[in-house]
């Protein structure tokens, strides 16, 4: 574990040999010695004498060595939470029992609670169901053990690790015994299992046991199934084995792999399962409705060793799908949202509505306009109903210039053009405001144009507020003169406050307002490969790879573009990180930089610029909240959202020191 709030779990289904428990145990130390950094180790049911056992589960010579060997093994343990699967005699019945192994001791046993006796199982036949009204302890070999299907078991330290266990049809209930455990306060939870594989049934397990609990209950849900070894006189027994964290899949096995041993590890972010069951207030509310179940807290010791390097590289993208399959059906269902969304909000303006977009070339306002279009596709409204306006002003590119008209052109949308730069200079006048320092309104166009082109770099790079809101706000003005204006900016831009105050900030409403900008683009490139073709898509490529700027300062001496956005706010492949691991998870800033370091970007970043940018979206995210505080409206359409009317109320002049305390 660490500090950060990680616990390494593995799940192994060695080898085993039936009705050979002194073998058995052989096999799970070898396993466990591999595994030496890892927290709590889980093995299947029945691990110690195997599962097919059969009626030898009625001969004492089995349960005698199996107890004896149980004692054993606890003492090869140390400072691990180790899960086996053992049978246990008390009071003339036999239990199918996981039992927990902890420093030297059994520190507590708990007894499978329904036992499967229908299909090919049967195991009434030996086994007594635990059903609560079993004794507290048990007699092993002399030890007076915790028993019962009430223990927890709980280690404290820099935060709580509570865990669980059941055994196999237990979690397959309709109401699952590991659902009052979780709401008891279980965040790990562990089934030892001997389920046979049949076609279909091991996705069954992974999406509906695995996937789907820890969904629920908000935990972690470690899976481990015998396999190799088990007898095959009417079953095949694949070894199974899988790990999931607040309903994603960390880690599995292939099953029926032909190993001596096989295994499945993984982190478990405890502190982030904490932090959600927190926010969901529901939560709690479920347990105080149907009753949580006495428990007995059982306490276990971890070593002080800590986890340096995660077994998983942290995703540096984690809006953005791995895969292709699932990026594209991403891609296509977020479509959907924004549709559905504006095709609402577009029915209450009335028959045969008109909208009003700003047209730049660039990543946003492309994603918004394409969302237009299939909304006036769906209502069965003709596309000239979508105004592309484009504002060329004194910082627009020919590259973006080009790929606005085109893209208007191409796709049936109505096409204007204002240049704006004459009003522009006409606000300076009123306003007596000398342009960088320098340049006096009080000339003409074509001088104001030629003085802007002998800045020099360095005056450039300084900027000049007052030119850039003036250009913003004077292209709203238009906007809004004209109509019901469609929104543009991105979830990214929100969180850092990139956005000038009443202009691109403001909109009738705003389709891309919880899409953050490194999924914009592979939106926009989305389109342009599954839905165009030829021209059109040539261009959504084009703007797709083009710099993101937004254009308000005059350009170099080439007609480039010399204001990028990435260069002064930093990546935002990096800001996009932040934001999920800090509005979605709640982890502190040491927490989100341990993570970073260990990220797969596009990019190497050092360190010092990681601690840079990190420092800088956290000033900005808060010194920013009171652009957030009055927002239009628009769809949400993922977890993370800022909306000041849902997901993110902040006040306006909350201050980041507490959040900054170790980045002076």
């Amino acid at each position: 574990m660490n500090k950060y709030g990680f616990v390494r779990l593995t799940c192994v289904s060695p080898r085993v040999h039936i009705a050979n428990p002194l073998r058995n145990i052989e096999g799970i130390k070898r396993a466990i010695k591999k595994h030496a950094s890892s927290d709590i180790i889980l093995f299947p049911e029945l691990s110690i004498t195997a599962y097919s056992c059969g009626d030898l589960f009625n001969h004492d010579v089995l349960l005698d060595d199996a107890e004896t060997c149980l004692i054993a093994l606890a003492q090869s343990v140390e400072d691990q939470l180790v899960v086996v699967g053992v049978p246990i005699r008390f009071n003339n019945a036999l239990y199918n029992c996981g039992a927990v192994l902890n420093q030297g001791k059994v520190i507590g046993v708990f007894p499978k609670q329904f036992l499967p006796n229908y299909g090919e199982f049967y195991e009434a036949r030996w086994f007594h169901a635990g059903n609560g009204q079993e004794p507290k302890t048990i007699t092993i070999a002399g030890n007076k053990i915790p028993f019962g299907i009430d223990l927890l078991f709980n280690h404290e330290g820099a935060f709580p690790i509570k865990v669980s266990g059941v055994v196999c049809e237990d979690d397959w209930m309709p109401i699952s015994p590991s659902a009052f455990q979780a709401l008891a306060g279980a965040t790990i939870q562990c089934n030892l299992s001997a389920s046979n594989d049949l076609i279909g049934k091991a996705q069954y397990r992974v999406d509906t046991l695995v996937k789907g609990q820890s969904a629920r209950h908000i935990s972690a849900c470690a899976y481990a199934s015998a396999g190799v070894g088990e007898s095959s006189t009417d079953l095949v027994f694949g070894g199974h084995l899988a790990i999931a964290d607040n309903g994603h899949l960390l880690a599995q096995t292939r099953t029926l792999k032909d190993n001596s041993c096989d295994f499945v590890s993984a982190d478990i972010d405890v502190k982030n399962l904490i932090n959600q069951r927190h926010k969901m207030n529901t939560y709690a509310n479920c347990g105080a409705r149907y009753g949580t179940m006495p428990v007995r807290m059982i306490a276990f010791e971890l070593s002080n060793k800590t986890i340096e390097k995660l077994l998983h590289q942290p995703t540096g993208m984690p809006f953005v799908p791995k895969t292709q399959s699932t990026l594209k059906a991403r891609c296509a269902e977020i479509f959907e949202l924004q549709v559905a969304g504006l095709k609402q909000r577009l029915q209450q303006l009335g028959d045969n509505p008109h909208i009003w977009i700003g047209i730049s070339g660039g990543l946003d306002s492309t994603l918004a306009a394409l969302v237009a279009l299939k909304t006036l596709d769906a209502l069965k409204i003709p596309r000239h109903h979508l105004h592309g306006l484009t504002m060329p002003g004194f910082g627009t590119s020919n590259l973006t210039k080009t790929n606005a008209d085109r893209f208007m052109q191409q796709t049936g949308m109505s096409f204007h053009e204002e240049d704006i730069c004459q009003l522009v200079l006409d606000t300076f006048k009123t306003q007596h405001h000398q342009s960088f320092d320098k340049i006096s309104p009080e000339c003409s166009l074509a001088e104001f144009k030629q003085a802007l082109a002998t800045l020099t770099p360095e005056q450039r790079a300084a900027g000049d507020l007052v030119f850039e809101n003036v250009q913003a706000r004077v292209r709203t003005f238009l906007l809004m003169s004209h109509g019901f204006v469609l929104g543009t900016g991105d979830l990214s831009e929100m969180a850092l406050g990139w956005c000038t105050y009443n202009a691109d900030h403001m909109s009738m409403y705003n389709v891309n307002c919880s899409i953050p900008k490194t999924l914009v683009r592979w939106m926009v490139e989305h389109v342009a490969r599954y839905q165009y073709k030829g021209t059109l898509q040539a261009v959504l490529l084009s703007i797709a790879s083009t710099p993101i700027s937004p254009e308000l300062l005059p350009l170099a001496e080439d007609g480039g573009i010399t204001q990028l956005t990435e260069a002064t706010v930093g990546a935002y492949e990096l800001h996009d990180f932040f934001l999920y691991h800090m509005q979605r998870k709640g982890d502190s800033p040491e927490k989100i930089l341990y993570l970073a370091q260990q990220a797969g970007f596009s990019q190497h970043y050092s360190p010092k610029i990681l601690k840079t940018t990190l420092k800088r979206f956290y000033q900005r995210f808060f010194s920013q909240q009171y652009k957030r505080s009055c927002v239009p409206d628009g769809p949400k359409v993922g977890s993370v959202s800022l909306s000041p009317r849902g997901d993110w109320r902040m006040p306006s002049d909350a201050e980041v020191t507490a959040w900054l305390k170790n980045y002076k």
